[in-house]
């Protein structure tokens, strides 16, 4: 017969009051975890990046693998554990650093400029952030035109649309025709229909009839339109003065 250890005694041994005194205080141990705050998610700010100097040590000779490894990191900041960041609620100064270390790591990459005038750049709550980001896109654009004309269009095009600015939209258009001999027609094109559309017709026109003298634009369908556009200019300009008499 196994005899039961003396440390394993049954509950009925055990003194009443050390059995209340432990209800007791399991009961107020509940009472004070039921009465304390819910835990808050709280979200962490943006950092400024490492110097580029520094990150490109870091890298062991493969700037490329650091640069997609910031965008990326910068992309996933607004989702945090158990909080999501409005796009608003980013300190902009501190994204343009990310995305401008990125590029220094990797001039060759489009990825930071489509990150800024596709993603940044669409709060629609905070006209000033689209426009950081536009800058910023605009800024490098001029150091490899023919490379970035895609994004700064695009913001010419956003400027015009969602932030009401022709004269933005222009300077940016302006630009692309200007520094960026690689970009496509219909980029090239642009600050010709922002002219238009600004009520500037006669400059739109000057400005079509060189592009269609200068035999830059081959293909026929192309040329029609254009000398379509044209003379719609210039019937335009004619009817404009008439108007003005008929005030």
């Amino acid at each position: 017969m196994l005899l039961r250890p003396e440390s394993e005694r049954r509950i009925a041994a055990v003194p009443r009051w050390v059995f209340v005194l432990f209800v007791v205080a399991l009961a107020a141990y509940a009472a004070l975890r039921g009465a304390e705050p819910k835990p808050v998610a709280v979200a962490s700010a943006l950092e400024a990046p490492l110097p580029a100097a520094a990150l490109r040590a870091l890298s062991l000779g493969e700037p490329q693998a650091m640069a997609q490894f910031l965008t990326l990191y910068l992309q996933a900041f607004d989702n945090q554990p158990g909080v999501s960041i409005p796009f608003r609620s980013l300190d902009y100064a501190r994204v343009i650093a990310w995305l401008n270390t990125a590029l220094t790591l990797d001039p060759a990459s489009q990825y930071p400029l489509m990150m800024a005038s596709q993603l940044y750049g669409q709060v629609s709550d905070a006209p000033d952030k689209p426009r950081m980001m536009c800058d910023f896109v605009h800024r490098e654009f001029l150091a490899q035109p023919d490379a970035r004309w895609r994004w700064l269009a695009h913001c010419a095009i956003m400027a015009k649309h969602r932030l009401q600015d022709a004269a933005l939209a222009l300077r940016y258009a302006d630009d692309i025709a200007r520094h960026a001999g690689g970009a496509s027609n219909w980029a090239r094109q642009m600050r010709i229909f922002i002219l238009e559309d600004m009520g500037e017709t006669e400059r739109a026109a000057v400005l079509l009839g060189g592009l269609l003298a200068g035999k830059e634009i081959t293909d026929a369908s192309e040329i029609h339109f254009l000398t379509e556009r044209l003379e719609k200019l210039k019937g335009a300009e004619k009817s404009a003065p008439l108007s003005k008499n008929r005030q």
